[in-house]
């Protein structure tokens, strides 16, 4: 998939899952079920054991029909290794021009996090396709993204950290792009419990949760 198709899938489901699991078994069933759910986004964290070959995994498993990028990536190096393992998209928690130079010259999507104004159109000067506005919910939440959105509305904003189903809206109606979310959808105790379901219905109701801010919005 072309970097262009990444962002619009991304756009428009509006939702990255952020997936932390304690191993490589437990993160492919969060996968299961978060595509259950119906969500084709997946970004896989650098902090699940034997990530990359995850990234491989998932990729060979689901083909064309989930989306899996890497998540916590820190520096070029591991990008790259993610990006040959099969990520078509690139997240950090932090500013890393290094990444984002590799992820420009191989045609990835990029994501770096910032949390200031600064850092924020640092990393969109510097070439990112959205910003990770982390951790937002330290900094107000969605009162602190809508700010942020005032004086840079070019800027493709994903709020991670604090978004939960009771959040999701006014993330939305806020101006977030899409919402990283972690363990509020991806519910690894569900798991160990054998209770995948909890996972699939959370995607879902996170769907609807974005599909009715948006709608109220553009009203």
């Amino acid at each position: 998939m072309k970097r262009a198709e990444v962002l619009r899938m991304i756009n428009e489901v509006g939702i990255v899952p952020v997936l932390r699991a304690a191993s490589s078994d437990e993160a492919m069933n969060a996968a299961e079920a978060i595509r259950a759910g119906g969500v084709p986004v997946l970004e896989i964290t650098m902090t699940v054991p034997g990530a990359i070959k995850v990234i491989e995994e998932a990729t060979r498993r689901f083909g064309e029909e989930v989306l899996i990028g890497a998540g916590t990536v820190l520096d070029a190096e591991t990008a790259r290794a993610c990006i040959l393992a099969g990520a078509q998209f690139i997240v950090s928690p932090t500013l890393n021009m290094g990444t984002i130079e590799l992820c420009r010259r191989y045609s990835i999507a990029v994501m770096p996090g910032a949390l200031t104004p600064t850092e924020v159109i640092t990393a969109w000067q510097a070439g990112a396709d959205m910003v990770k506005v982390f951790p937002c919910n330290s900094m107000g939440g969605a009162s602190y993204l809508k700010a942020l959105k005032a004086p840079f509305p070019q800027v493709e904003l994903i709020p991670t950290g604090g978004v939960s189903l009771k959040t999701a809206a006014d993330f939305i109606r806020a101006g977030a792009s899409a919402l990283g979310v972690g363990s509020d959808l991806v519910d690894t105790e569900a798991l160990r419990a054998g209770e995948p379901e909890k996972v699939t219905r959370a995607a879902r109701a996170y769907l609807e949760a974005v599909r009715e801010a948006r709608a109220s919005s553009s009203e």
